[in-house]
C-alpha cells in the first residue's frame, strides 16, 4: 500500500510511537498530539544477555511490545513511528520506513545502537495494520555547511551527529512561541543532557554542530574535545587500551571522571555541602557550553534570533543561569527543559499524515554502490 492510499488525512490521527533504548523500550499512543497512554518496558540484563547483537533482540522486543498493546486493547492506529538510528548522513525530516531502510538499519554500522531497532520495530508493527511506518530526525542528520566539514586532516572530516530529534522539535516549539516560520528562525540550540549537542540552526537546517564525544563541551559522562597530542600519547604509552580509551571518552568522562557521578542533581548536593571541586567542575561545564554557543553563533553568518536551552540539565535553574549570563548578549535565551522524544516522533508522523510535510525516501539519499 502506498502512503497516499494509506493516509486519507483524517481530522484526528492515532499514532503509535516506539523508542528503543539500551535496556528499555518506550511505547506510547497518541491521538494527534494528546497522549493516550505511555509505558516503558524494562529489559533485565539476563533477558538481553543471550543476544549477540542489538538486531538479534528484534523478535524479543517485538513480542514485548505486542504483549503491551494487548493490555491496552490492541487498537489500530493510523501510523507507527520509531526512533531513527545511526545510519548514513540524512537531511532532517520524516522518512518512510521501507524495505531498503530496514535492511540498512539492521546492519548496525558505523556502530550498533539501540535506536536502529526503532524503524525496524515500527515497520513490523505497521505492516500488521497495513499502515505507514516512519522515523523522524535521526541522530545522523547531516545538513552541515561545506566549510563546517573541514577539519585538520583530509582523512578526518567532521561527522554530523547530534540530538537532532529534540533539537528540531525545540526549534519548531520556539518558532511557534515567537510567531515566526520554523525554517526562518535563526537559533543556536544547546541540548544539555547525558550528552551535549550545540548546533547552529539556520533556514531550517543544522549548518554546524558539536557532538560532545569527539569535540565540543564535556558532559555528565562524556569527555567532549580533548588535547589530541595527549590522547595519542595516552593511546600508545601503554596506559590505556583502545577499548579502555573508548570507554573513558564515552561513558566514563566528564562529571563522572572528576566527581564519581554523572547525575547533575548529586553534583548540586555536593556543592551545597561545600565541595569546592564539585563547584569548579560544575562551573567549568557551564563555561564550555557557553563557549560553544558563542562559536556556533559565528556559524550563523548573520544575527541570531534566539538561543534555545533544552535537555534534562535545563531543569537546573542555577546551571542555566551560569550559561545564560555569558551568552545573553548574543541573543535572548529561551528555556525548554527536558526532551519529549515520544511527542517529537509523533509530531513528525502527524506532519506527514496531515499533509504539512512530505515524507522522504531513504533511497534518495543512500550511498550508491
Amino acid at each position: 500500500m502506498t502512503l497516499d492510499e494509506a493516509t486519507k488525512r483524517p481530522e484526528r490521527c492515532s499514532i503509535l510511537a516506539v523508542n528503543p533504548g539500551s535496556t528499555s523500550t518506550k511505547v506510547a499512543r497518541f491521538v494527534d498530539e494528546a497522549e493516550s497512554w505511555s509505558e516503558t518496558i524494562r529489559h533485565a540484563g539476563h533477558e538481553l544477555a543471550p543476544f549477540d547483537s542489538i538486531v538479534d533482540q528484534f523478535d524479543f522486543r517485538l513480542s514485548t511490545i505486542r504483549d503491551l498493546l494487548k493490555e491496552h486493547g490492541d487498537e489500530k492506529v493510523d501510523a507507527v513511528v520509531g526512533r531513527g538510528g545511526i545510519i548514513d548522513p540524512l537531511p532532517g525530516g520524516t522518512f518512510r520506513v521501507d524495505r531498503l531502510l530496514v535492511q540498512r538499519l539492521k546492519l548496525g554500522k558505523p556502530w550498533e545502537h539501540a535506536s536502529n531497532l526503532g524503524g525496524v520495530l515500527a515497520e513490523a508493527l505497521a505492516s500488521r495494520w497495513n499502515v505507514p511506518a516512519f522515523i523522524v530526525d535521526p541522530v545522523c542528520v547531516d545538513e552541515m555547511a561545506p566549510e563546517a566539514r573541514i577539519m585538520g586532516l583530509p582523512e578526518l572530516p567532521k561527522p554530523s551527529f547530534s540530538h537532532a530529534l529534540n533539537i528540531k522539535a525545540t526549534v519548531r516549539r520556539a518558532a511557534r512561541d515567537l510567531n515566526v516560520p520554523w525554517d526562518q528562525l535563526r537559533a543556536v540550540v544547546a541540548h544539555m543532557g547525558g550528552g551535549v549537542s550545540i548546533v547552529a540552526h539556520r533556514d531550517g537546517r543544522i549548518v554546524d554542530t558539536s557532538n560532545g564525544t569527539d569535540y565540543g563541551p564535556f558532559s555528565p559522562s562524556r569527555t567532549g574535545g580533548l588535547p589530541v597530542g595527549e590522547v595519542v600519547r595516552l593511546s600508545f604509552d601503554g596506559r590505556c587500551s583502545k577499548e579502555g580509551l573508548k570507554r573513558k571518552i564515552v561513558g566514563q568522562g566528564g562529571l563522572l571522571a572528576y566527581l564519581g557521578t554523572s547525575d547533575v542533581r548529586q553534583v548540586r548536593e555536593m556543592i551545597e555541602k561545600g565541595d569546592e571541586k564539585a563547584a569548579l567542575v560544575y562551573r567549568a561545564m557551564a563555561w564550555q557550553i557557553a563557549k560553544e554557543i558563542g562559536a556556533q553563533a559565528v556559524s550563523m553568518d548573520e544575527k541570531v534570533d534566539a538561543i534555545l536551552l533544552t535537555g534534562g540539565i535545563a531543569y537546573d535553574s542555577e546551571f542555566v543561569r551560569l550559561v545564560q549570563e555569558r551568552v545573553q548578549w548574543i541573543a535572548p535565551c529561551l528555556v525548554y527543559a527536558g526532551e519529549d522524544e515520544m511527542l517529537a516522533l509523533t509530531q513528525g508522523a502527524l506532519r506527514v499524515l496531515k499533509g504539512e510535510e512530505e515524507a522522504k525516501n531513504y533511497g534518495d539519499y543512500a550511498p550508491k554502490i
